[in-house]
């Protein structure tokens, strides 16, 4: 259990460990209710896009790795047709496939 206090301003600071679990960060916006005497709340989806703030994190870490492997050079393409496409994935996968295993 984790014990927080009311400063004079009446705002409170949420503990490491809960703001982890709930995946919220500073900036993210919560939902406030109260429910049984007890303040309920809830991470409100990004009203750009109805992602939650963690889902939005996650969402630009794979952003970011993906544009690192563009940057590395790490595609293939572009193709002129999905045939081109096709006959490249097959070329990728057979030398795969003949690549040998680490025991």
């Amino acid at each position: 259990m984790s014990l927080v206090k009311i400063t004079t301003k009446y705002q409170v600071t949420i503990p490491n460990v809960l703001r982890r679990k709930m995946g919220v960060g500073a900036g993210d916006v919560l939902e406030a209710k109260v429910e049984s005497g007890k303040i309920i709340l809830t991470p409100k989806a990004d009203a750009e896009t109805d992602y939650t703030p963690a889902q939005r994190r996650s969402i630009d870490a794979r952003l970011a790795k993906s544009l690192s492997d563009v940057k590395k050079g790490l595609t293939f393409g572009p193709f002129e047709t999905a045939d081109e496409m096709i006959t490249s994935m097959k070329r990728e996968l057979r030398k795969r496939s003949t690549r040998k295993k680490p025991k």
